[in-house]
C-alpha cells in the first residue's frame, strides 16, 4: 500500500511570483542559485532578462512573472533563479527560471491535485499541469516544458550552448 502511494505522489520545489505559490516537479531542477549578475541580451523578448554564468557556461534566465503575465520579478534578499533542465527531443538545455522567492520541497498525493480551471486563471492555463492543495494553500503546478519550451526560448538556450554558433557572426565581423 505504502509503495503505491509513493507511486501517486510527486516532489515538487515550491516558489513564488507576486504572492501567488507555485511549483515545479523536483526532477527538472538542477539547482537553486541566489540571485546574481544577470548579463541583458539585446533583441531579446522582455521575459527574457539575460544569462548568468554557471560553472562556466552562459545560461538563459527568463523572468517567470513576466512570462506568465505577473508582472516583473523585483530583487529582493528573497530572489532566487531556478535552474531547469528542458528536455526537447533528444537535447537537454539548461534555463534559468528567475522567481521572487524558493520556499520548500514538498509531495503532494496525485489526489491533492486538480487539474487547472478553464476560466478564470490569473495565468495562462496552457502552462499549468493542475493546481495542488497543501495546508490550506492553492500551489499552481507548471509544466516546465511549455513554459520554457517556445521556439523562442529554446533557440536562446541552444545560441547559449553553442558559444561559436552564437558569436561566430561577431568574430567574423571583427
Amino acid at each position: 500500500m505504502a509503495e503505491t502511494n509513493r507511486q501517486q505522489s510527486r516532489r515538487y520545489l515550491t516558489l513564488t511570483l507576486g504572492g501567488e505559490f507555485f511549483a515545479i516537479e523536483i526532477h527538472m531542477v538542477r539547482e537553486i542559485l541566489d540571485f546574481t549578475e544577470i548579463t541583458r541580451i539585446p533583441q531579446t523578448p522582455a521575459y527574457m532578462r539575460g544569462v548568468v554564468n554557471v560553472r562556466g557556461s552562459a545560461v538563459p534566465v527568463v523572468d517567470l512573472g513576466v512570462k506568465l503575465g505577473l508582472g516583473e520579478v523585483v530583487h529582493t534578499i528573497h530572489t532566487r533563479i531556478v535552474i531547469v533542465e528542458i528536455r526537447h527531443g533528444d537535447t537537454v538545455s539548461l534555463m534559468g527560471a528567475l522567481a521572487d522567492s524558493v520556499k520548500e520541497v514538498l509531495e503532494l498525493d496525485a489526489a491533492s491535485i486538480a487539474p487547472p480551471p478553464s476560466l478564470g486563471a490569473a495565468v495562462e492555463v496552457a502552462c499549468l499541469d493542475g493546481i495542488g492543495r497543501h495546508e490550506g494553500r492553492f500551489i499552481l503546478l507548471l509544466n516546465v516544458d511549455r513554459v520554457f519550451g517556445t521556439s523562442e526560448v529554446l533557440d536562446i538556450a541552444r545560441a547559449m550552448a553553442d558559444p561559436a554558433a552564437a558569436f561566430g557572426d561577431a568574430q567574423s565581423a571583427a
